[in-house]
């Protein structure tokens, strides 16, 4: 027995005549879901203290960039930077301050943000 085109479910019919790759730009690095999860709740805490005011996501050809800024008119006090030509040297990821020193760099966002991620201890 054969389906024929008004037998078919239309959501098959979109995900066979879409590609995978649609939904991205060719040529762009950018942050995935995960990722930016990860960065929006921790500048989502960081607002809520009172530290952080305002952000800017670029998604350039070599890398992607979440900046930081105390104000809006301001230079970005923290970039958080993906470089994916850097994934099998010093980490993809890495934390750069505003005079453009670079805080830490690694292979793992989470371990990354720990540098601006401050976390109350028990003492």
């Amino acid at each position: 027995m054969s389906l024929t085109s008004e037998d078919a479910d239309p959501s098959e019919q979109r995900a066979v005549a879409r590609p995978a790759s649609a939904n991205a730009q060719p040529g762009r690095v950018t942050f995935n879901r995960l990722e930016l999860h990860r960065i929006l709740n921790l500048y989502g805490r960081m607002v809520a203290d009172g530290e952080w005011r305002d952000y800017a996501i670029d998604f350039l050809k070599d890398r992607a960039v979440f900046s930081v800024f105390r104000r809006a008119s301001e230079v970005p006090i923290y970039r958080i930077e993906k470089d994916p030509r850097l994934a099998r040297k010093q980490g993809m990821y890495s934390v750069v301050s505003a005079t453009g020193l670079i805080l830490r760099r690694g292979h793992e966002l989470e371990r990354v943000l720990l540098v601006i991620d401050r976390k109350l201890a028990v003492v």
